[in-house]
């Protein structure tokens, strides 16, 4: 097997010497290296039960990542272990995330580490690595989540925002805008005293609404009937003040028109993204997928860290409300076909040929 020679370890003792080998030959499954076998191209674990090779055909990495840098593959055992041990992290966040959305405020790191049996360090890693957020992120989002629910049926907003685990109303307050779109009193109205400026358009697709609030452009809508996008943007926000948009704003929408038409263009426009943790998670791995490429739900259930999730990576594409701006269009099914598309497959066609073309 040829290697880049920069990519191979070497060891400035014999193998017998160096202090790895010893907890190779104890089989220490706490060990935190790898071996890799150069007769036989595969890297294993120290604890691993297959026979012990010679000295001399033995490299050590650091991890598995650098044992494949150098051009190594996962032995059968190796990879049973990883998937063992990915399966495992993902329980063990799984409990995490349960404690944290049933207890009052926010555990601390050093409380979640020793719920799971990590340091603080290794748990706030392999949180992140699993759900794609820090603990305290998840924990905010998760919170806002609750305050969002409770906003409709409580007395009062003071009492949602306790009920949803904030210490303080302060500490909501100061970041409402960016977790509701909104303050809490707008959104619990329906949107009320909340300005969303829209207007509608004409492209080869068919009629667009492009809608904006003040942290960003809020709703991009392609149908048959201009009325109808509107009266949806109308359910979407029953309490907003929605004014139709002036000259100024109008080029805001010819230059989404504009991308409609010529993708290679590129959409640079702020958004006023509003979903779910798990949502906006699928959402920015879509907005991650190349100009002209196309990924699978499977795919991007991978990306996110939640390979058993591709019909919730499904619903999120068809819960995404800004449509050509976050390229739900780009994600396709295992076997190539198109799927469902909130805007129609046929458009979800013509977008793709078009990326494809240009």
């Amino acid at each position: 097997m040829n290697r880049p020679a920069s990519l191979v370890t070497c060891h400035a003792l014999p193998v017998e010497q160096d202090p790895r080998w010893a907890a190779l030959q104890a089989r220490d499954p706490a060990a935190g290296f790898v071996y890799a076998v150069k007769t036989t191209g595969v890297y294993c674990r120290p604890g691993s039960a297959s026979r012990l090779p010679k000295p001399e055909n033995i490299e050590f990495f650091d991890s598995p990542e650098a044992a494949e840098a150098a051009g190594y593959r996962p032995s059968r055992r190796a990879a049973v272990d990883r998937a063992a041990v990915t399966a495992r992290h993902a329980a063990l966040i799984a409990q995490a995330c349960r404690h944290i959305g049933s207890t009052p405020g926010v555990p601390s790191l050093h409380e979640l580490a020793a719920r799971a049996g990590m340091s603080p360090h290794h748990f706030h890693r392999i949180f992140k690595a699993v759900t794609g957020l820090t603990p305290r992120t998840y924990a905010g989002a998760l919170r806002a989540s609750h305050v969002r629910d409770r906003l409709e049926d409580a007395t009062s907003i003071t009492e949602a925002i306790y009920e949803a685990g904030f210490g303080s109303g302060s500490r909501f307050y100061e970041s409402s805008s960016r977790r509701l779109g909104m303050q809490p009193r707008q959104y619990r109205a329906g949107g009320v005293d909340a300005e969303i400026r829209f207007a509608v358009g004409q492209c080869s697709l068919g009629a667009i609404l492009v809608a904006q609030s003040e942290r960003g452009i809020c709703a991009i809508s392609i149908g048959d009937d201009a009325d109808e996008l509107v009266r949806n943007l109308q359910d979407q926000f029953p309490r907003a003040m929605l004014i139709g948009g002036d000259a100024g704003f109008e080029r805001t929408v010819a230059i989404v028109v504009g991308f409609v038409e010529s993708p290679s263009l590129g959409l640079e426009l702020p958004l006023d993204v509003r979903g779910t943790v798990f949502q906006e998670r699928v959402w920015q791995a879509l907005r991650k997928i190349p100009f002209g490429k196309t990924v699978t739900y499977t795919e991007i259930a991978r990306q996110i860290g939640l390979p058993g999730a591709v019909r919730a990576v499904a619903n999120a594409c068809g819960a995404n409300r800004l449509a050509v701006a976050i390229p739900c269009h780009r994600v396709v099914r295992s076997d190539g076909s198109l799927s469902g598309y909130r805007w129609g497959v046929e458009r979800k066609r013509q977008l793709l040929e078009r990326e494809t073309e240009s």
